[in-house]
């Protein structure tokens, strides 16, 4: 019997039928099902038991982690496992995503192929945010992306920024951030950076809105420490890690670097991720194809 946890954020009518398929197909096998606090408050019954983090899934064994949602909650779903590192398998309930890439049409097949063991195993990086204070708690790691970004203003922030204690560049910009492989398809696209594979071992340095036109995205490996300084006119700028954010006062330290475990993402035979590329990118719907 394998003990399954699930995430899920808020959902709606036309979801609910999906969640319940997920959770009815657990049930169904005879495995222990837990929900997280967000997904047990939902109204899908009371008889199922909740974890709060991921020291609760450690504690109870948790074999996987299923995400239920869109990118969004699949990187909430990487908060809770932590360095517990336990698999996480992302079906997503609206569009196709890169993360959570299972389709809704698709969740039996999957459920199914998990219980075969009919997946893969991918290891995917993480990066760490070292700072004298703890801005995020335990939480200090992203999957996706570091930003630095200005706030609540008009005004561009400096930012200063060594690379294995070596000065690398003050970026003058609305801001910067460091993107994992993950996070390549993420933020550091929308911002001009470059697509860069899963398992390539890279760290992308890609700038947010440049005031100088010759400064580039730059990629450097995973084993590199970069720290940070910034400047502003202003009393504080934003630092996120994926999608959480804190306002910070401008003369703290920021140090990055990769984190001491991964995340294990489980990948069911016959889903490739260029396939999710081409979906996701419209690439290959040129007429000459």
């Amino acid at each position: 019997m394998l003990t399954i946890a699930v995430h899920g954020r808020v959902f709606d009518q036309e979801s609910k039928p999906y969640i319940l398929q997920v959770l009815n197909l657990v049930a169904e096998k005879g495995h222990q099902l837990f929900l997280s606090e967000t997904l047990k408050n939902s109204d899908l019954g009371d008889d199922l038991q909740p974890y709060s983090s991921y020291t609760d899934l450690s504690v109870i064994a948790a074999d996987f982690v299923i995400s239920l949602g869109g990118d969004g909650t699949f990187l909430e779903t990487v908060t809770h496992v932590g360095p517990a590192q336990i698999p996480v398998l992302g079906i997503n309930t609206g569009r196709l995503g890169f993360l959570a890439s299972i389709a809704r049409e698709h969740i039996g097949e999957a459920i199914d192929a998990l219980f075969r063991e009919e997946f893969q195993i991918e290891h995917r990086s993480l990066l760490s945010l070292e700072t004298p204070q703890p801005l995020f708690g335990a939480e200090n790691y992203a999957l996706n992306e570091f930003a630095i970004l200005r706030k609540d203003t008009s005004s561009m922030i400096v930012i200063n920024c060594f690379l294995d204690g070596e000065f690398l560049n003050t970026y003058w910009a609305d801001g910067l951030m460091v993107s994992t492989p993950t996070g390549s398809t993420g933020y550091n696209l929308s911002c001009g950076g470059p697509l860069v594979m899963p398992h390539s071992k890279n760290f992308i340095i890609t700038p947010v809105s440049p005031h100088n036109l010759n400064v580039r995205p730059l990629i450097i490996s995973e084993d590199s420490e970069l720290t940070f300084t910034v400047e502003s006119r202003e009393k504080s700028y934003l630092v996120s890690l994926d999608s959480r954010s804190v306002a910070v006062d401008h003369e703290i330290n920021l140090m990055i670097k990769k984190t001491s475990f991964d995340l294990k993402l489980v990948k069911i035979i016959g889903n490739s991720f260029l396939e999710t590329l081409r979906n996701k990118l419209s690439w290959g719907l040129d007429k000459r194809n």
